[in-house]
């Protein structure tokens, strides 16, 4: 008597249709962690460029800018490149003195002998807010979600 060995189609249509349905799930859980991974990103991005400007104040004696593009959703440190914030992720400034400002740009300042001169400003998307508020005196950085 000889024995079959192998599998049979039925076996294999089984193991095909649970690939499919892993992959598939695998998919949309890839797709719905994308935006949240691009809006914190932006977020720590926008954070390191304070600091950075602020620590280039402090390190070289010179005033640095922060300045923030609210129309092209673009902001950059003055000589040093521009950096997109992405499409999905909306952008505002709220200054002590003129309250929300949601067009044109706005500068940060950071002075040499520390501290910080500008507003907070707010990120959101569909599902998430982020503040990101500067210490005047100190130049600190303080990011609320």
């Amino acid at each position: 008597m000889k024995k079959n060995s192998g599998f049979t189609l039925l076996e294999l249509i089984i193991v095909l249709f649970l690939i499919s349905l892993i992959m598939g799930m695998a998919g949309v859980f890839f797709a719905n962690t994308l935006p949240s991974n691009k809006f914190n990103a932006t977020v720590r991005e926008i954070v390191a460029s304070i600091r950075y400007a602020r620590s280039l104040a402090q390190a070289n004696g010179e005033n640095e800018t922060i300045t923030i593009d609210l129309d092209s959703k673009k902001y950059e440190l003055l000589g040093r490149g521009e950096k997109s914030i992405p499409s999905e992720v909306n952008i505002k400034v709220v200054d002590p003195l003129s309250g929300d400002v949601t067009t044109g740009q706005y500068r940060l300042l950071f002075p040499s002998f520390g501290g910080a001169e500008g507003g907070a400003i707010v990120l959101w998307d569909k599902k998430r807010v982020a503040s990101i508020s500067l210490d005047p005196v100190v130049g600190s950085v303080v990011v609320k979600q």
